[in-house]
C-alpha cells in the first residue's frame, strides 16, 4: 500500500467541491459513521457535512443528550442512532468511521473497525499506552484498511516548506528543536465530589477497558484529559501535534533516550497530569526540548514562540508561517571576551565584520498562505479510502509520535530517563518502564481485544 498525500493535488484535482459532486452517482458517497460527540466530534462532522462525495450515516455516543444533539446537527433524518458502538461497526452503510472518543478508547475502538472491514480516522492522541500503537499498525496491515490519524499539522503547506529547508541545508547542521504549549488556566478547574452517574450516561460503556472508578463529572465529558486512567495530559495532547510536524520535517520517527520532569505544581482542582513539564528528547543527531506550562502564559514576543528548528547558519521559527533567522558568521576568536586584551600567546581578534549566513527572504514571500488542514487531513483519508493508498497522516507515523510522548511520561513518573530501542520497540535495561509499554484491560474487554489481534 503507497502512501500519499492527495489532499492538495490528486483526489480533486482541479475541480471544485461542486463539480466533483456532479460527477459521482449515488452509489460512489462514502458512508461514514461516528463514534464520540463531543468538542472535536462536533468539528469532524461539521467538516464533513461540508463534502459532497459523503453521507453522515450513524452515530456512536453514550450520553443521550449529545446522542440527541448530534443526530440533530448530522441533519440526515435518516441517521441511525448506535448507544453500542460494536453495532455500527455492522452496518453495511457505514463505510468508514471517525473515532473521536477519550483516548483510552481509541485503539480498541479502531481495532474492531478494522476487523470489520472499516476504514477509520481516529483522533490524537493515537493510543494510551504504548503497546496499543503496534497492535493498531498490525490490525490496519493485517485487514487491510486505511487508518489515518487526526495529527493534520503535518499537512500545511508552511511545514512542507520547512522540510525542504532543512533537507536543503540552508541552516546547516540542525543540532536543537524547541517546542513548547503555554497558557494559564488558573487556578484549575475546581474539584467535583463522588456521585452517581447521571441517569443518561452509560458510565460502564464509557469506562470500557479503563478501570472501573467511582464517578465524579471531570473524569467524563472532557475533562477526563487530565486523569491517567484514560490520558497523557497535554503532553499526548498537545505535543503530538508538535512532535509529528517534527518528525516529518526532520524526516525522523524515534527518539533513543527520553527525560522529563515535571508534576502538577500549580493547579488547584483534582487532575493527575502535570501541569508543568519539560521533555528533553534525544534524536539522531540533535535534540529536542518540549515544555509545557498551564500556569503561564509566557510574553507574547512576535519574533518567539513557535517551533524553533535551529542549526548553525540560522534558526526556522515554524508557527503557521515560517520566520527564518540567519546566524552570523564570524570570526570565532572575536566573540571571545576582550577585558584588556590577551597575553602574548593568547587569540587575537580581528578586523572581520559579521556576516549572516543568508538573506532571509520577505516576511510576505515567507509566510505561506493559510490552509485549513483539518479538512485537508480528512480529505485525504478519503482519498486513500478510494485509492487504497496510504494516507498522509497514517497509522504508523501516529504510532510512533505517540510513542515519543509516552516515553516522556513514563520518565516523569518514574524519576529517571528512559532509553529507548526503536526497532525492537522496547525500553532498554529498566524493567519497571518496559512495564508500563502496556496496560491491561478491563473484563470483557481484555477478550474482546485478544478475539481481533
Amino acid at each position: 500500500m503507497e502512501k500519499t498525500i492527495a489532499s492538495r493535488r490528486g483526489f480533486l484535482g482541479a475541480l471544485t467541491a461542486a463539480s466533483y459532486a456532479r460527477v459521482l452517482g449515488a452509489n460512489d458517497r462514502i458512508g461514514l459513521g461516528f463514534i464520540g460527540y463531543g468538542l472535536i466530534g462536533k468539528q469532524h462532522i461539521a467538516d464533513f457535512k461540508k463534502m459532497p462525495d459523503v453521507e453522515l450515516v450513524a452515530l456512536s455516543e453514550v450520553y443521550k443528550p449529545r446522542m440527541e444533539e448530534g443526530i440533530a446537527f448530522m441533519g440526515n433524518p435518516n441517521a441511525k442512532r448506535y448507544p453500542d458502538f460494536r453495532k455500527m461497526l455492522e452496518d453495511k452503510d457505514v463505510d468508514g468511521v471517525v473515532v473521536s472518543t477519550p483516548d483510552h478508547w481509541h485503539a480498541l475502538m479502531t481495532i474492531l473497525a478494522c476487523a470489520a472491514g472499516k476504514d477509520v480516522y481516529v483522533e490524537k492522541p493515537l493510543t494510551l499506552f504504548v503497546q496499543e500503537g503496534r497492535w493498531m499498525v498490525n490490525a490496519a496491515r493485517k485487514y487491510k484498511r486505511m487508518v489515518a490519524v487526526g495529527t493534520q499539522r503535518r499537512t500545511a503547506r508552511g511545514v512542507a516548506m520547512a522540510r525542504e529547508i532543512v533537507a536543503s541545508g540552508k541552516l546547516g547542521k540542525v543540532h536543537s528543536v524547541r517546542m513548547g504549549a503555554f497558557r494559564n488556566v488558573m487556578p484549575g478547574f475546581g474539584k467535583t465530589p463522588v456521585t452517581d452517574p447521571p441517569p443518561d450516561l452509560d458510565y460502564d460503556m464509557w469506562l470500557g477497558p479503563a478501570p472501573k472508578r467511582p464517578y465524579t463529572s471531570h473524569r467524563a465529558l472532557y475533562h477526563f484529559r487530565w486523569f491517567w486512567d484514560y490520558s497523557g495530559g497535554q503532553m499526548t495532547n498537545l505535543a503530538a501535534h508538535s512532535l509529528d510536524q517534527m518528525h516529518y520535517i526532520m524526516n525522523v520517527n524515534a527518539p533513543t533516550l527520553v527525560s522529563s520532569h515535571g508534576g502538577r505544581y500549580a493547579l488547584e482542582d483534582d487532575g493527575e497530569t502535570p501541569d508543568i513539564q519539560d521533555a528533553l528528547f534525544t534524536y539522531p543527531g540533535f535534540i529536542l526540548l518540549y515544555s509545557i506550562r498551564e500556569a503561564a502564559a509566557g510574553p507574547r514576543d512576535p519574533n518567539a514562540g513557535g517551533s524553533q528548528f535551529i542549526g548553525t547558519q540560522g534558526t526556522l521559527v515554524l508557527r503557521g508561517d515560517n520566520l527564518l533567522i540567519p546566524e552570523m558568521k564570524n570570526n570565532p576568536e572575536n566573540l571571545i571576551p576582550r577585558f584588556l586584551g590577551h597575553p602574548v600567546g593568547g587569540p587575537r581578534a580581528t578586523d572581520q565584520k559579521p556576516v549572516p549566513y543568508f538573506e532571509p527572504p520577505p516576511r510576505e514571500e515567507a509566510r505561506p498562505e493559510r490552509e485549513d488542514t483539518m479538512a485537508l487531513n480528512k480529505r485525504d483519508w478519503l482519498s486513500s479510502m478510494r485509492t487504497r493508498k496510504l494516507p498522509f497522516c497514517d497509522v504508523e507515523d501516529g504510532h510512533r509520535v505517540a510513542t515519543a510522548t509516552h516515553l516522556a511520561n513514563i520518565s516523569l513518573r518514574l524519576g529517571r530517563s528512559v532509553r529507548w530501542d526503536p526497532a525492537k520497540e522496547t525500553i532498554i535495561g529498566d524493567k519497571e518502564a518496559a512495564a508500563m509499554l502496556v496496560r491491561p484491560y478491563r473484563k470483557p474487554w481484555d477478550q474482546v481485544l485478544a478475539s481481533v489481534l
